[in-house]
């Protein structure tokens, strides 16, 4: 009997029409992104938060640069556990590895008061486990189906809601545990969850079949390492030798290197969500509220919360009715991390209700970039499919646009502030718009320039592409992290309004050169839609 998607028998029992690993997949991914995110929002908060409020007192400069180079190696690492996993260990060796990896980063940042040797070691391992786990997982969702259609366009797009639940969930709890509790309770609380999601699917990894075992051991693993290093260059070689002898796929490659130049200008200013903007919300923005606005936040913080809560467990429900008879103690301590899960959500909101005072954690503004995402990614892939689907290019020119109009509106919010000023009270309204607009060109690049690399790259050199694509994320990280160290400087001799003002002008000018470029790349994709 052959089965309609990859995997094994209870892989065919489907959740939502979608095979039921993608959604062991997807509560795995869920987890490790509540982790990631839950600690990138407290980062930057504690390292320049005061020695008394738990913090380490650093400089603002030396906490960007640390951040910088943290979210720039997150990229880099991937690059190098993708070659592992091929190689030697098999995608799913890879992913339990990285996770168990990243929960004694947790669990060693948790302990950065003993010394802060467990704050670095906790870094670095965590940078170690996502090379590890992230490629990995992604790489088994598109296994799970053996068609290249619209249902693996699916799977992936319910894969990335999975994705933003998590950074949603991690940013909420860890940086209210964080910020209002305990820093070191934040750290460890992104632990727990990334423990869940390694044992959940350690015991329920059956579930695919042959997808992601060790590969067939063929040498010893220098001989590995020699043969991959040769057929690496070979790669580059032929890729050079293609594109020379080929007009198309010399134009094509142009023009990912092209895109892949101008995604550094477009992640280099999001970035400082993490970064000078959660600076921009600890200290410049007035977060206290009071009577109807404290209460309307209340409300609207509860619906955000509950909503999609409610829909991720009715998600699990229906993973549970396909799964549990055959992956029981798996799904237990699933359905334990949603129950653990939903009490620190009730929790969070009661003691928020009872309180007399309300104070918008800092954190919290990292949240409405998951919220958009979820709200309105639906509404852009209609659009996409729709007659006013724009060209790429001119999707990376309007997303280079609205990521500097962000910035514009920041900038205009701290107009005000005079030169040189460590503390102010703007509306917090300027972060609201900034977000919204961030998510909305974060939607028409993000997924756009993947889906062009595919596209673009021809096939044996889309790995390659692809290193070369995650690479400029890379540089457009820790140039983020560096740019953004000078907001002291820049704000003491110009105004705070200057340095988002550099935020608003670069990416808007690299968004007419794109505009201007369009007709000549889509003419060098021949054909690429």
């Amino acid at each position: 009997m052959e089965f309609k998607f990859g995997g094994s028998e209870t892989n065919q029992r489907t959740v939502l029409g979608h095979p039921s690993g993608l959604f062991v997949l997807f509560f795995t991914e869920m987890w490790e992104r509540f982790s990631y995110y839950g600690m990138r929002a407290l980062l930057v908060l504690f390292l320049v938060s005061t020695l008394l409020d738990g913090g380490w007192e650093w400089d603002r400069a030396d906490a960007l640069v640390l951040y910088g180079w943290y979210t720039g190696l997150v990229y880099l690492t991937p690059i190098i556990g993708g070659f592992i996993a091929d190689k030697f260990m098999g995608y799913r060796k890879a992913i339990i590895l990285g996770a168990l990896i990243m929960t004694l980063g947790h669990a060693s940042m948790a302990l950065e008061g003993m010394t802060s040797m467990f704050f670095y070691a906790g870094l670095t391992f965590l940078i170690i486990g996502n090379g590890l786990f992230k490629p990995n997982i992604s790489s088994m969702v598109g296994q799970l189906y053996k068609t290249q259609g619209k249902e693996k366009d699916a799977g992936y797009t319910i894969f990335y809601m999975g994705i933003n639940a998590g950074a949603f969930l991690g940013i909420l709890l860890c940086g209210y545990i964080g910020e209002n509790v305990s820093w070191h309770y934040g750290f460890g609380l992104a632990g727990i969850f990334m423990f869940f999601g390694m044992v959940q699917f350690y015991f329920s990894q059956k579930i695919f079949g042959k997808i992601g075992l060790t590969p067939i051991k063929t040498g010893d693993v220098d001989d590995v390492i020699e043969d991959s290093i040769e057929q690496l260059g070979e790669d580059i070689e032929d890729a050079v030798e293609e594109a020379e002898s080929s007009k198309v796929v010399r134009d094509r490659m142009i023009v990912i290197g092209i895109l892949s130049l101008f995604v550094v200008f477009f992640w280099w200013a999001f970035e400082q969500a993490g970064g000078s903007m959660t600076i921009f919300a600890e200290d410049y923005t007035d977060r206290s509220l009071e009577g109807v606005a404290a209460t309307t936040f209340k409300i609207i913080n509860t619906i955000i919360t509950i909503v999609p809560m409610l829909v991720i467990t009715w998600v699990l429900a229906m993973l549970f009715r396909q799964t549990f008879s055959k992956y029981s103690f798996a799904n237990i301590i699933l359905g334990l991390s949603f129950v653990i899960i939903w009490g620190i959500v009730i929790w969070m909101l009661n003691r928020e209700f009872q309180s007399d005072t309300t104070e918008v954690p800092a954190s919290w503004f990292s949240v409405l970039n998951s919220l958009f995402i979820i709200l309105f990614a639906p509404l852009f892939s209609k659009i996409w499919e729709s007659k006013y689907n724009p060209s790429g290019p001119v999707k990376f020119a309007i997303g280079l646009f609205l990521v500097g109009l962000g910035f514009a509106a920041l900038s205009y919010g701290a107009a005000g502030i005079p030169d040189g000023a460590k503390t102010a009270s703007v509306s917090l309204i300027f972060l609201v718009i900034a977000y919204f607009l961030h998510t909305m060109g974060e939607l028409c690049v993000s997924p756009v320039g993947l889906s062009y690399v595919s596209k673009l790259a021809p096939v044996k050199f889309v790995s390659l592409m692809f290193g070369i694509w995650f690479t400029a994320n890379f540089f457009a990280n820790l140039l983020g992290g560096l740019t953004g160290s000078f907001i002291d400087p820049i704000s003491e001799e110009h105004g705070l309004s200057t340095f988002f003002l550099i935020f608003t002008i670069i990416p808007i000018v690299a968004g007419l050169i794109m505009l201007i470029l369009n007709r000549k790349l889509l003419k060098m994709m021949h054909g690429i839609k």
